[in-house]
């Protein structure tokens, strides 16, 4: 064969080749777009909200001294049961000691002074007293001068008996106070617990936490009877949530055990967080307690968790996959009566494509809670129609009146969600 005749030869077969690629082609179209069908069923649904946070007790005290010395005992150690009035810690108390010593000697001395300025005051009283007697004797036998110097000797004496009986008071005072200083250097369990943590050693000095917290902080007692998670909830959930709602909590340290407890507590103010969302607004959170029935006994403070909280149940609802609701832009069935500027409006409208005689038509559907993988179906699909369910990019890419054809194999539609 010439060289032309193969040409020729090989164009026919290249034709021929494309033909049928566009005929293949041709005919997928003409079959429709694969999809996963679904009958609209019935359903059992529970909706949750899942939130992560923290092991925390009920109760905590965190320990701190009123007054500043050098640690000199640590009977405890994290971990440890204390009662209420047991020894956790001792300050030296050679300072206060002093201090008790020196205000006893300034009473002594301030109650000397008061009975000293008390018979002063006496004497004097008794010195207007016989004053006034002669006076009234005999006027000439105690002149104006002599009796008010008896008088004005009788108030400052009676002055200076009141400074000292308050000094005295005074000097008392001090005396309670260093006294009340030296039995700080004796810090107790202020109730039943367990030392969760030790925060300083012996050796160390305590200082009063005036200005920060953890600067005084010297070890932490918890109440351990009462086990709760604290998580932080959105805000567009915790409307959702009530006391009493059932919840589910998986600790990260028992990853093979569930533990059952209840929504105990909702915070009514918000915690704006530092983080900020794509609008550029900070994220708004609430706090949320949830105390376990049955904690496991080794638990401790601070360890992570993870709460899934039931806000409803529906038992026998209709149903569809959450991947088939879609939004569409769509008109309104009716426009009679709608303004005359709006009747050609379209607007995004949630729903589901209903499959009929594989045509695809978008159906507008009102929904009600989710559940983990369906929406509870209020209004818009009755019970046996046939939906498209999947995969998520078909759903994506379908419209209204499209041809559709069901997937082969349940293979094939794990790969098109994916």
């Amino acid at each position: 064969m010439s060289k032309r005749g193969k040409l020729f030869t090989f164009g026919g077969i290249a034709l021929g080749i494309a033909a049928l690629v566009v005929i293949n082609v041709s005919s997928g179209r003409d079959r429709g777009m694969e999809v996963r069908m679904e009958g609209v069923s019935r359903r059992n649904l529970v909706a949750t909200v899942t939130a992560s946070g923290r092991i925390t007790p009920k109760r905590k005290v965190d320990v701190s001294s009123d007054i500043t010395g050098r640690i000199i005992r640590i009977p405890v150690k994290e971990g440890d049961i204390v009662r209420k009035g047991d020894l956790l810690l001792a300050i030296d108390p050679t300072q206060y000691e002093a201090n008790i010593q020196r205000a006893k000697a300034s009473l002594a001395a301030a109650e000397a002074s008061a009975v000293q300025s008390t018979a002063n005051r006496d004497q004097a009283r008794r010195a207007l007293d016989r004053a006034e007697s002669l006076r009234k004797t005999n006027a000439q036998l105690v002149s104006d001068e002599q009796y008010e110097q008896a008088r004005t000797s009788f108030q400052v004496a009676e002055a200076v008996a009141n400074s000292a009986s308050h000094q005295v008071e005074q000097t008392r005072a001090g005396l309670r106070e260093v006294e009340d200083q030296l039995r700080k250097t004796v810090i107790r369990a202020p109730m039943d617990g367990q030392i969760t943590r030790v925060a300083v050693e012996e050796g160390e000095v305590a200082v009063p936490g005036t200005f920060s917290r953890e600067t005084g902080l010297l070890m932490t007692v918890s109440d351990l009877s009462v086990i709760q998670v604290k998580v932080r909830v959105d805000e567009t959930d915790v409307v959702r949530l009530h006391l009493g709602d059932s919840t589910s909590v998986t600790i990260d340290a028992f990853p093979d055990t569930q533990f059952v407890g209840r929504v105990t507590k909702v915070a009514q103010s918000a915690i704006l967080g530092s983080t900020t969302t794509a609008t550029g607004d900070r994220a708004v959170d609430y706090d949320v307690e949830i105390t376990l029935d049955n904690p496991p006994q080794n638990v401790r403070p601070d360890l992570s968790a993870t709460a899934k909280m039931v806000t409803d149940v529906r038992d026998s609802v209709l149903a569809i996959p959450i991947i088939a609701l879609t939004v569409r832009e769509h008109k309104p069935l009716s426009t009679e009566n709608a303004p005359k500027d709006t009747t050609k409006a379209t607007k995004e409208t949630e729903g589901a494509f209903v499959v009929h005689k594989g045509i695809a038509q978008f159906r507008p559907v009102k929904v009600g809670i989710a559940g983990e993988e369906y929406f509870e179906v209020l209004d818009g699909l009755r019970m046996g129609d046939t939906i498209a369910a999947g995969p998520y990019q078909a759903i994506r890419d379908l419209k209204d009146s499209s041809k559709v054809r069901a997937l082969k194999d349940a293979k094939a539609a794990a790969k098109k969600t994916t």
